[in-house]
């Protein structure tokens, strides 16, 4: 609980150094645990429509991948194979999505996650969950490996009038 309360209050200093009107980005911490992104990506969904000649695969309702802590869930993912050797490239993430490590939450309307760099990238009214803080924004980069976070486009947040530690 110590390091989720100095990991708030690492990202609300971020935000009183921006300016309000017309903040940019904002660098903070996402996730209590960072995720080892070698370990096994397991999915489940309803449905799965696999592309013989590209070889990707699209899975589509109810989608939840797990990665070790990590949990991402969408309507749709499209799951892109490396071109060259064997393995996942990335995934398209669209529609609700919602990626969850450890007590922290993030909501947006689409994610791209590259495996191998360990990086989800955030688009559309991205909603940041911390404790009983939120932080939104336009867009948000998460580097999974060193649980490090960017958000930015028009950065905004409400804070909990809680002072309980």
């Amino acid at each position: 609980m110590r390091r989720l309360g100095i990991v708030l209050l690492s990202g609300l200093l971020a935000l009183a150094s921006a300016p309000i009107a017309g903040a940019q980005g904002t660098d903070i911490s996402f996730g209590v645990l960072k995720t080892d992104t070698s370990q096994p990506v397991d999915v489940t969904a309803d449905t799965l429509d696999v592309n013989q000649e590209n070889g990707s695969a699209l899975f589509q309702g109810n989608v939840l991948i797990i990665q070790g802590d990590m949990r991402l869930s969408a309507d749709s993912v499209l799951v892109i194979n490396k071109t060259e050797g064997s393995g996942i490239e990335r995934l398209e993430a669209r529609g609700n999505v919602l990626l969850v490590s450890g007590e922290d939450a993030a909501e947006a309307g689409e994610a791209d996650y590259t495996i191998d760099s360990g990086t989800v990238v955030m688009r559309g009214n991205v909603l940041l969950t911390q404790g009983g803080s939120t932080l939104g924004a336009e867009n948000m980069t998460v580097n999974l490996t060193t649980g490090n976070a960017t958000l930015s486009g028009r950065v905004r947040t409400t804070l909990s009038g809680s002072g309980n530690n």
